[in-house]
């Protein structure tokens, strides 16, 4: 299952953990891990070239592990792009089920 916990504070989001595998299909082939794939990258890939906003990071392919947060102010447009990113998660659970992708929201 892959695990997703989104950081928020009273305002905007402040990072995401990402973690585990969906198990939908075999390793390499699964569809909604690659699909989960797709969109976290493109959404940091987009923060990255599109706006000024400092985020640290890291990715383990291996356990299926991305982390990111922000170590400054969040923009609108980073804001947004997060707003993407979990909207589009959430329609991949709601798609499949909770026995593939869980969401969490915590405060921080």
């Amino acid at each position: 299952m892959i695990q997703v916990t989104v950081y928020r504070d009273c305002e905007n989001t402040r990072g995401i953990l990402i973690k585990g595998h969906a198990g939908y299909g075999e390793y390499g082939s699964d569809i909604l891990c690659a699909s989960v794939s797709a969109l976290t990258l493109n959404a940091f890939n987009s923060i990255e070239q599109f706006t000024d906003d400092a985020f640290d990071g890291s990715v383990d392919e291996e356990i299926g592990l991305f982390e990111m947060h922000f170590t400054e102010s969040v923009s609108p447009k980073s804001q947004l792009l997060m707003d993407s990113l979990v909207l589009g998660l959430q329609s991949i659970s709601e798609s499949y089920g909770k026995k593939y992708i869980r969401i969490r929201f915590e405060e921080v």
